[in-house]
């Protein structure tokens, strides 16, 4: 077993937010994120919000396995999305740092003054 899933952590994202930018242009019949960065933003949006309900789905059920693997898709599809869009990760985690230890309804209720 490779040590990249030996003791898989968050890192995982950074490696494969670089594969999918990658694949940005390539060939879209030899590779699945190309083909859908080919669609659009709009297709994009689309895969993100389907899995996003399959994993509420799973969820519903109580299918622990099941909301693993669609957590799965979705955070890939999520990271397709900021590819299509341009948006650098390192701006989302920006953001979520900025967010951090701010209680969640003092934050909501700032976004509505601006």
């Amino acid at each position: 077993m490779s040590s990249q899933t030996e003791n898989p952590g968050p890192e995982v994202l950074a490696r494969l937010a670089a594969s999918i930018a990658a694949r940005k242009g390539s060939d879209p019949s030899e590779s699945y994120t190309a083909k859908l960065l080919g669609k659009g933003v709009e297709k994009c949006a689309q895969k993100l919000g389907e899995e996003a309900v399959e994993t509420a789905i799973s969820a519903a059920s109580r299918d622990k396995a099941g909301v693993v693997s669609e957590s799965a898709d979705v955070l890939y599809h999520l990271l397709v999305l900021w590819a299509a869009m341009d948006v650098d990760p390192s701006d989302v985690y920006g953001e979520l740092a900025r967010r951090e230890g701010v209680s969640g309804i003092a934050e909501k209720a700032s976004r509505k003054q601006s």
